[in-house]
């Protein structure tokens, strides 16, 4: 697995387990849907996990949010191929997140959406569906954090009770 992969390597530099947790969580697409297990994985009792992947988890929210606009236009600007990555981005974040924003508003749909713990529907998707849908950042930053909040309760309950169903077999 590439999670698995990801996480000796991180081992091989001699990092403390906790800051594995930390930086995978901090990663696109892993998350802490990839922090969570590794954490397990390296025998890290479950609170410790949790707060290590939702701080890790966390840290690039707020640079998203405020940078994402002035750099994607900046990009947008200067690099075809950066203009293309971002129509992409953002035709795929636009089609996977109306129904939930439109449904439930701006701060629970951006919450719903963060908090469920699937592929690409973490963090770093909500910040790109924020800056697509022009939430501004006093209502996104609390509205992803929530969401991370709900997603990492989700995970650890489903890591750690599978962890712990498998060592009583």
């Amino acid at each position: 697995m590439l999670r698995e992969g990801l996480r000796i390597w991180l081992e091989s530099y001699g990092l403390p387990a906790e800051v594995i947790v930390l930086i995978v969580s901090m990663l696109p697409i892993f998350e802490l849907r990839g922090g969570i297990p590794c954490g397990a994985a390296l025998h890290i009792v479950w609170w410790k996990t949790y707060l290590m992947a939702v701080l890790g988890n966390m840290i690039p929210v707020v640079p998203l949010l405020l940078f994402l606009d002035p750099i994607s236009d900046w990009l947008r600007r200067h690099m075809e191929l950066a203009n293309r990555f971002f129509e992409w981005l953002f035709a795929r974040t636009r089609r996977r997140t109306e129904a939930g924003i439109r449904k439930y508003g701006l701060f629970l749909g951006l919450m719903f959406f963060v908090a469920i713990p699937l592929p690409v529907t973490g963090a770093w998707t909500g910040c790109a569906a924020a800056f697509l849908f022009g939430v501004k950042f006093r209502y996104s930053l609390p509205a992803v954090m929530l969401g991370v909040l709900i997603a990492s309760i989700i995970v650890s309950i489903i890591t750690y009770g599978a962890a712990t169903v498998i060592k009583l077999i």
